[in-house]
Formats: C-alpha cells, sequence, structure tokens
C-alpha cells in the first residue's frame, strides 16, 4: 500500500519527530511504500522514502500551512495514497497522531478572550475541528488520556474514533550490564567528581519544559548542595534567554545548554536526577527514558507521564497548582538524601523490565494497516 505522512517540520530532536519516522520506517519494514510531505527535512532521508518539500512560501506560518494542506490535498488527488497519517492537525487526514495538547483548551484557559478574534487562531481551531468534529472520518491514534477528554469535551467526538497507544520508548534508553563503566567514562569526560550531582534537563522548547523552574530551583539550594550541583540542559533550541538567566541567579560555570544530539542514553546513565518541570506537556517520553535508564526523576504533574514516575515510585511529581517553593523543596530533599535517590533507581530499573512502555510503535502500525471496516 501506499502511505502518505503528513507533518509541518522535521529534525532528529523533536519527540513527534521520532515518533513519526519509527512508525513510518516500521510500516516500510513491513512492505509498504512511504511518501512524506513536509515543509522542511533536516537530517538524513531513509532510503527508499519518497520525500516532498512542499513548494509553498508565504509572510506567516498559518498562510504557509493553509497552503501547504491545499498543496497536498492536490497531489493526494492526482496520485492517491491508501492511508493518510498527519503528525500535525489538517483538514483529509485519515489518522492524526495527537502529540499535540488540544489546542480549543489551550486557547479558552491560557489566553484572553480577545486572542479568540485572531488570524492565528481561526486557523489553528478550524483546523482542529477539521479533524475532531462528528462529520470527519479522521481516527486518533492518542498518547494521552487526559487530551482525548478534553477533544471530547469541545467537539463530542464518537469515542470508537479515539485510539490510545501504549508509551513507545526505544528499547536502547534501558541500562545495559556496562552501564556503570560508562557512568564512569560519562563522569571523567565531564569533569565530574564522584561527589558531584549533575541534573539533566532534555527537550526541546526550553521555555515550555520549564527550563526557568529548573534554573531557579538549582539557584536556591543550601550552599553545600549549589556546589556540588551542576546542569546539563539538551535540546534544539536557542538558549541565549536561559544562559542570561543563569548568570543573572550567579550559576556561572554549573549551567551547560547543548543543542540536540545523539547520545542522550549516555547523559541519562551519567547524571544524578532528571529534571522536567514543563508547563504543560502531552505525554513526556522522555520522562520513561530517564526510568529505563534507572535516572530519578522530579517532575510537574502536569505531564501526561507522570503518573508512571509515582506508580514507579522512581521519584518525585510536583503537584498542581505549580509553586516553585516547592519545586525547589523538593529538589533540595532529592539531592540531600542519596539513600532515597538509590531506592529510586532499583524502583525504576525493576519497572522498565516489567512495564508495557516499549510498544507504542506497533500498536500505531498495527492500526494504521488495519483493513477498514
Amino acid at each position: 500500500m501506499q502511505l502518505a505522512f503528513c507533518l509541518y517540520k522535521y529534525f532528529p530532536y523533536g519527540g513527534l519527530q521520532r515518533d513519526f519516522l519509527r512508525i513510518a520506517l516500521a510500516c516500510q519494514a513491513r512492505g509498504h511504500a512511504v511518501r512524506v510531505y513536509t515543509l522542511s527535512w533536516s537530517g538524513d532521508i531513509p532510503e527508499g522514502f519518497e520525500l516532498i518539500r512542499v513548494p509553498v512560501k508565504a509572510l506567516t506560518n498559518t498562510r504557509r500551512y493553509a497552503k501547504f494542506t491545499a498543496w497536498v490535498a492536490r497531489d493526494l488527488q492526482a496520485r492517491p495514497a491508501g492511508r493518510v497519517i498527519g503528525f500535525n492537525k489538517m483538514p483529509g487526514l485519515d489518522f492524526y497522531y495527537a502529540a499535540d495538547p488540544c489546542y480549543e483548551e489551550k486557547a479558552r484557559t491560557l489566553r484572553n478572550p480577545f486572542y479568540r478574534l485572531s488570524a492565528r487562531y481561526r486557523h489553528f481551531a478550524a483546523y482542529e475541528r477539521a479533524v475532531f468534529a462528528p462529520p470527519s472520518r479522521t481516527r486518533f491514534l492518542m498518547i494521552s488520556r487526559i487530551q482525548q477528554t478534553l477533544f471530547e469535551k469541545y467537539y463530542g467526538t464518537p469515542h470508537e474514533r479515539f485510539h490510545l497507544l501504549p508509551p513507545g520508548i526505544a528499547r536502547d534508553r534501558r541500562a545495559p550490564p556496562e552501564a556503570p563503566r560508562i557512568r564512569a567514562e560519562f563522569r571523567a569526560e565531564f569533569g565530574l567528581a564522584e561527589s558531584d550531582l549533575l541534573l539533566l534537563q532534555v527537550g526541546s522548547d526550553f521555555k515550555r519544559k520549564g527550563l526557568d523552574r529548573s534554573l531557579r530551583a538549582l539557584a536556591a539550594l543550601p550552599d553545600d548542595l549549589r556546589q556540588r550541583a551542576r546542569l546539563i540542559a539538551i535540546g534544539q533550541d536557542e538558549p541565549s534567554v536561559f544562559l542570561n538567566l543563569a548568570r543573572s541567579l550567579g550559576l556561572g560555570e554549573q549551567v551547560s545548554i547543548l543543542p540536540g544530539r545523539d547520545d542522550v542514553p549516555r547523559f541519562l546513565l551519567g547524571a544524578d536526577l532528571f529534571l522536567h518541570p514543563a508547563y504543560h506537556e502531552n505525554t513526556g517520553t522522555v520522562l520513561l527514558e530517564a526510568l529505563a535508564a534507572g535516572l530519578p526523576v522530579l517532575c510537574t504533574a502536569v505531564c501526561g507521564y507522570a503518573h508512571y514516575i509515582a506508580e514507579a515510585d522512581g521519584g518525585l511529581v510536583i503537584p498542581e497548582p505549580f509553586a516553585q517553593v516547592e519545586m525547589d523543596r523538593l529538589l533540595q530533599r532529592a539531592l540531600r538524601d542519596d539513600d532515597e535517590r538509590r531506592h529510586w533507581q532499583a524502583n525504576a530499573l525493576a519497572f522498565a523490565e516489567t512495564a508495557d512502555i516499549y510498544s507504542l510503535v506497533e500498536r500505531a502500525v498495527d492500526l494504521i494497516l488495519a483493513e477498514r471496516g
């Protein structure tokens, strides 16, 4: 079967982008042809993919997205596909991979009422409605039960169109037998003594992931802990605002911000605590990657996968509504108690052995390729 995948932007270090690539490759491995429509592509192109960089331009993103949708529709009419799978909300999809949260909920709860008069709102609200409204035929590959409830609330979407997927972290995130050696080599490379405490944060879009919260919590540590602590943040984003904040907080050489990279598993094994104090997060796959590596986690309760941290007893969850002073307190607790971190590590590794946190891709591909009734 010819399959058509649509996403506005591909780069190797985004969570949505990684899920797209794994699903597309798994479809290809089952013998199906993969065509990809995108506005931009950064990185290697897998062998056998038909990659189409849609040649449209506009002064605004919303106008560019509208032109993209129209161009793709015309091309699909001329060259049909058996399934059209979208990783951004747009009309004309057979399946939508729901990595993004409900736009209407955000517009009504996080913006002032005048926002809903803007052209930007009209575009994204219309595209979300085209996907989730009852007349649509699109089915949804859901990764968050919370978001399903919100889509049903605003659109009255028929329940049977939702398909909730299990998490799908890569199995190479699990701590290997040689983890102690990798940790020792990593810490030597980064000049970390045994008594140093490395905090790790991973994820593009530093603002949404709460890097500012992490920096303030680090700055608020008592002197004895603060002097031992370092923070490394990794992500494909502009770091200058956060480097300036670190300097203003007096953190100096204690903070490093690195661009996206392929050796994140080494960092997971070399760190002492994983931070993810996101402002909003549909799921938070990286939380499970940290657990699988045996790295304790401190995250906010808004993360869709935060409940796994509590179920595994693999760290601490900052309750909502968020308060910086509460994060500061929990970070101090986590860094102060070595025995508690070892307890969380053991629990995380045991959880990764038995929990179904790996099969998202297989389940998604089964649904995409299934015979339609």
